[in-house]
């Protein structure tokens, strides 16, 4: 393992280390996000699979993002009163 990917490598494991709560939350929340929202856009919209799945995906990643900024701002809000 080159010193780049060595490096990597221990960066990542640090962030998943302390962001675990986080991270795991937002996979399950990501993963029922993509589920209902091609159950919804087959339901609602005259879509195809392709085109439910398409945005079925993409709009929720960016919503996963969003979710684990905003989850770690509600922690450090949360847990800082408590201190």
């Amino acid at each position: 393992m080159t010193e780049l990917t060595s490096g990597i490598f221990n960066a990542t494991k640090k962030i998943y280390n302390s962001n675990k709560g986080s991270i795991l939350r937002t996979i399950i929340y990501t993963i029922g996000h993509f589920i209902i929202a091609i159950v919804v856009l087959k339901a609602v919209a005259d879509v195809t699979f392709t085109e439910a799945m398409t945005d079925a995906i993409v709009e929720p990643l960016a919503n996963s993002v969003w979710y684990f900024v905003l989850d770690k701002i509600w922690v450090s809000k949360v847990f800082s009163k408590k201190k």
